[in-house]
């Protein structure tokens, strides 16, 4: 018998909330904080108004934290967020489907927007693949950019197909909770929008901009 994959968004399905902004939050330094209203207010005042896309805007947050820190500190400040932090918002429930999924035997990949400095190491811990918006270097320093792009939306699943072929697998599962996840949720046999399983035919509509929301 074939395994089934398995694909996991990370903030606000394996977790309660969001965890890229806090992380950035953790990264900053006192003078970022002190300057941050000023520098990213009109962005953020544009997403709210959704005259500015997560993506854009997650864009410009990124560059401000994490442009010319040196790759070795946030991957230390990556790894002690994962260590302390993380565990404080992981979902029970979802930690359990992921344990159920490795117990069958199942492959189980994270495919998230967030960022590898903390995701990496947390994957690590708990034994998981990962797809994830990975942060770009210029030698020993971070340019504030991703390497590839953000991996969200259709970007998720255009990673999922790059590395898998879907039909090497008895059957596919995907758990997602926003709009962002849409495309991969349509790729699965089994998805499941807010821990709600749903149609595939919906998943589908939902890719095209249809449904899967509460």
């Amino acid at each position: 018998m074939r395994m089934d994959l398995a694909l996991f968004d990370f903030d606000g399905t394996i977790t309660t909330g969001n965890t890229y902004t806090p992380f950035l939050q953790y990264a900053s330094t006192a003078t970022m904080k002190r300057r941050a209203r000023r520098q990213l207010l009109w962005p953020w005042l544009g997403y709210k108004f959704g005259l500015v896309s997560a993506v854009a805007l997650r864009r410009q947050a990124t560059a401000y934290v994490l442009a010319g820190r040196r790759l070795t500190d946030i991957r230390a400040l990556g790894a002690r967020y994962a260590r302390e932090r993380l565990p404080r918002v992981l979902r029970p429930a979802a930690m359990a489907r992921i344990a159920w999924h490795r117990r069958r035997g199942d492959r189980v990949v994270v495919v998230s927007a967030s960022l590898d400095a903390y995701l990496v190491p947390w994957c690590r811990t708990h034994g998981l693949e990962l797809i994830c918006s990975e942060l770009e270097t210029d030698g020993s320093m971070l340019t504030g950019r991703y390497r590839g792009g953000d991996c969200a939306g259709a970007a998720k699943a255009t990673r999922v197909l790059e590395r898998f072929r879907l039909d090497d697998y008895g059957s596919v599962h995907a758990y997602g909770d926003t709009a962002e996840d849409r495309e991969m949720l349509a790729l699965a046999h089994h998805p499941v929008y807010r821990w709600r399983a749903a149609w595939r035919r919906g998943a589908r509509r939902a890719s095209a901009g249809g449904l899967l929301r509460d």
